[in-house]
């Protein structure tokens, strides 16, 4: 089998964007469908490969990457001989989302062409994963944010996520520039979701990197640890590793770090040699689901917790494959007052994730990704494009 084709499908779908505490819907956006063909009929997919999880197409730049760099190495090539494709990308510098985009419709084609999921193919481990919700940030008062988690409990729920104030202003929720940090409006609706929900629900935190100092870093951790929180994901920029070192050092809650440092395993590989964190953290976007397939193996041999970032279905593939000794959550969301996650977007006729009452979603079944592709709708809102 010899691959002959690398292409892109591009098509309109709506944008949306959380925005005054609703998810709104503010004109179109452009998704995009990775396609690599080879011979005897067999087909790779993967959508998105920008920006969150796979709903985010690729960009115009990154199209004409994807598609230069594609062409160049793939046609011509057995599909099979990822691992091959994918150290030629690492060592010619292919930015890691391009990189990922391309290894996944690879690793699609050859699960489609197999008749399994992707998760058979890398070698099943579990039919479902436990989930936890993840918030939208800056999304309510305290009061709302421990009335949001409680929904969230009695709809199966186990854990459940918090990214708290930042962007925003805590009181106005106007937007505002990253500093300062909004600590003390943090800490208040962490406490106020600890009440509400009782002592048996598992809690995360995520200030997403905003905290800018050692100092707010470490009161918030307190305050974390006094509150029985199961993780402390990301607290500051993650290029202040040695400030991560110490940090870790200081806790006794876990710290889950680096989230989107770039370097794929190789990053993360030395945040546990140098004991920067406690549990370390990527996704599909991030070296691909070979990348993360290694990653996995790095921190189980030592020990340490691998938490898979973001939803999807790349994502929840590799779930299947893995332990939950090692990789635990999945991540479901964002989820907000009055915004589910529930909902297929328009170019696909189910979501990855459906959530069973135990708080579990399970792993997609269908061949490949999983995908149920709305063909008529992409052929539909199929835009021209220069690449």
């Amino acid at each position: 089998m010899k691959i002959t084709a690398v292409d892109i499908i591009t098509f309109e779908v709506p944008r949306e964007i959380f925005r005054d505490r609703r998810l709104l819907v503010d004109g179109i956006a452009h998704q995009t469908l990775t396609k690599i063909t080879a011979d005897e009929g067999a087909e790779g997919y993967y959508f998105g490969g920008s920006g969150h999880g796979d709903r985010d197409g690729l960009l115009p730049d990154q199209r004409r990457l994807l598609l230069a760099k594609g062409r160049s190495m793939l046609i011509g090539e057995d599909p099979f001989d990822r691992e091959k494709f994918w150290h030629w990308m690492w060592v010619s510098k292919t930015p890691e989302n391009i990189l990922s985009t391309l290894d996944m419709a690879l690793w699609d084609l050859q699960a489609r062409a197999f008749g399994v999921p992707v998760h058979k193919l890398l070698g099943g481990c579990r039919e479902k994963v436990k989930a936890y919700a993840s918030t939208y940030p800056n999304m309510g008062t305290p009061d709302e944010y421990a009335e949001h988690a409680v929904v969230c409990k009695e709809a199966g729920y186990q854990a459940y996520k918090i990214h708290p104030y930042y962007f925003a202003d805590p009181v106005t929720f106007e937007p505002v520039p990253g500093r300062p940090s909004h600590v003390k409006a943090d800490i208040e609706a962490c406490r106020a979701i600890r009440q509400a929900v009782g002592d048996e629900m598992v809690l995360m935190f995520d200030p997403w990197g905003t905290y800018c100092n050692y100092e707010e870093a470490l009161w918030v951790g307190r305050e974390l640890e006094m509150l029985n929180f199961a993780w402390y994901e990301h607290p500051m920029p993650e290029y202040r590793v040695r400030s991560y070192e110490r940090l870790t050092r200081e806790l006794d809650i876990p710290v889950l770090s680096p989230e989107i440092a770039a370097g794929s395993l190789y990053t993360r590989a030395d945040w546990i040699l140098r004991e920067a964190s406690d549990m370390t953290r990527i996704d599909v976007l991030r070296g691909g689901i070979t990348g993360v397939k290694k990653m996995v193996s790095i921190a189980e041999a030592y020990g340490v917790r691998c938490e898979i970032h973001m939803g999807g279905f790349g994502n929840l593939q590799i779930l299947g494959a893995t332990s939950e000794d090692t990789c635990e959550y999945y991540e479901r969301g964002l989820l907000a007052p009055g915004v589910t996650c529930n909902a297929p977007p328009p170019y696909l006729n189910a979501i990855c994730d459906p959530l069973d009452s135990d708080g579990y979603v399970m792993v997609p079944q269908g061949v490949g990704m999983g995908y149920d592709i709305n063909w008529d709708y992409i052929a539909s809102h199929r835009v021209p494009t220069d690449v």
